[in-house]
């Protein structure tokens, strides 16, 4: 939006975040630089402290020498009200001053607050050179450090504010009028969410130069909406898929490890898990293929095809599949086109498989082609049970099975043929549809002339 603004709008709005951003830094380094005062200063006040207690336990390494010295020692801490101290040793506690408290166990300076109190702990060992001398652990109430501190952050953050407030008030003003339209179209923008993209900003009354940004987000929006649609399909649709096959390698896997086999059962367990594997390969490969025609990356070559003798080699290959189905080939008609022969292979390939797996025994799979001057027109029908109405317009999504028995994940069929069929029609710029009636189902590809 601030490139739609006056330059006086945009250095009000760019003076009003600098200022803000300026101010937030220097509260922040200021009070950074506080704390580490106030740390500072504790620390010298405990190094001052740790020199005249080491002085008045000079040499002690028993409970009973302490014993003798811990009158010494309770008049030195009198001295400074605000300071208590732990001493330990050999997991014993000589002396406690914080009786109740969980001190941190690391050597050096912590921070802790206990009860609503702040404390500097500062654990050194009495005598540094002897490996198992005492622990102290000298304990600093530091509440009126904090509290200054917290007085200053307020303050700071008081500042920063009114500054902010201030600057972001006078640049609202300098802007208001020119930013009227914009706002409104931003009440719009905000009420759109994953789950209302199909709201769209209104075009009518408004300045030429924000109803040209108003149809480019519209279509921004409509271009969301379908990969959004598209994204969350997808992402239910794969899981659902890829949950049969991984579940029955996992259990497949996890049964054959329960004990020592011989290595024949091995080599089958290997086997049959190399069969999941090989499909859950292929539908990543077909996903890939459809993710390809959905980015405009599937590009058909052009070379003169004769129709007919590609769908009799494709025929012929699948002679015993349908003679094993009892299911009769017919092929009639001719027509030419240009196209890519290995996509187009794949696709009528798809198609007459599908109708074999739901042809009857005792059925007819027909191919028919015609040519005329809009284009090329190919069909592949089957005799057998007929798909409802309203199941037709679902056929090419993908995932998609028409036997709900089939819905989970299978080793043969995943319900992409279709699809992948379409995005292949729609490469060579043609369109492709589902009939069924009076027993018969017929998919036809239209192709259109070649110049």
């Amino acid at each position: 939006m601030i490139s739609r603004l006056s330059l006086a709008s945009r250095l009000a709005l760019l003076f009003a975040g600098c200022t803000a951003v300026v101010s937030l830094l220097a509260g922040v380094l200021f009070n950074h630089a506080s704390e580490m005062h106030f740390i500072e200063l504790d620390q010298q006040l405990l190094d001052g402290k740790l020199v005249a207690l080491r002085s008045t336990l000079q040499g002690v390494d028993t409970p009973q020498l302490f014993a003798q010295r811990e009158a010494q020692l309770r008049t030195e801490l009198t001295r400074q009200p605000d300071l208590t101290l732990r001493i330990s040793a050999a997991g014993q506690r000589w002396f406690d001053g914080a009786a109740g408290m969980s001190l941190p166990e690391a050597p050096g300076l912590h921070r802790l607050q206990n009860a609503g109190t702040d404390y500097r702990v500062y654990n050194v060992p009495l005598a540094p050179s002897q490996p198992d001398s005492p622990q102290l652990s000298l304990i600093l109430d530091i509440t009126h450090h904090q509290h200054f501190l917290q007085r200053m952050q307020h303050l700071i953050w008081l500042t920063v504010g009114l500054s902010a407030l201030a600057t972001a008030l006078l640049g609202a003003w300098a802007a208001r009028s020119g930013l009227r339209p914009l706002r409104r179209m931003g009440d719009v923008a905000a009420s759109v969410s994953a789950h209302s993209l199909t709201q769209r900003l209104p075009e009518q009354h408004m300045p030429p130069e924000l109803a040209e940004l108003a149809q480019v987000f519209n279509a921004m929006l409509g271009r969301l909406d379908d990969a959004f649609q598209r994204l969350s399909a997808f992402s239910a649709d794969i899981a659902h898929e890829l949950r049969t096959p991984l579940s029955n390698l996992l259990t497949h896997t996890q049964v054959i490890l329960t004990q020592p086999r011989p290595l024949e059962d091995y080599r089958e367990a290997l086997h049959s898990n190399l069969e999941e594997l090989q499909w859950m390969a292929q539908l990543v490969n077909d996903m890939l293929y459809l993710a390809k025609a959905d980015h405009g990356l599937l590009v058909p070559t052009r070379e003169p095809l004769a129709l007919a003798e590609e769908v009799d080699a494709l025929l012929e290959f699948f002679t015993l599949l349908a003679e094993d189905a009892q299911v009769s080939l017919v092929c009639a008609g001719a027509a030419h086109t240009r196209g890519d022969r290995s996509m187009l292979r794949r696709a009528l390939s798809n198609l007459l498989d599908n109708a074999l797996r739901f042809t009857p025994a005792g059925g007819e799979v027909r191919v028919r082609m015609t040519e005329d001057a809009r284009g090329v027109t190919l069909t592949v029908e089957n005799s057998g049970e007929g798909i409802a109405p309203a199941l037709l317009p679902r056929l090419f999504d993908r995932f998609y099975r028409v036997d709900p028995a089939r819905r989970e994940g299978s080793s043969e069929h995943a319900g992409l043929g279709l699809a992948i069929t379409q995005s292949i029609v729609r490469a060579h710029g043609g369109r492709i549809y589902c009939e069924s009636q009076a027993g018969w189902t017929r998919f036809v590809i239209e192709l259109p002339k070649e110049d």
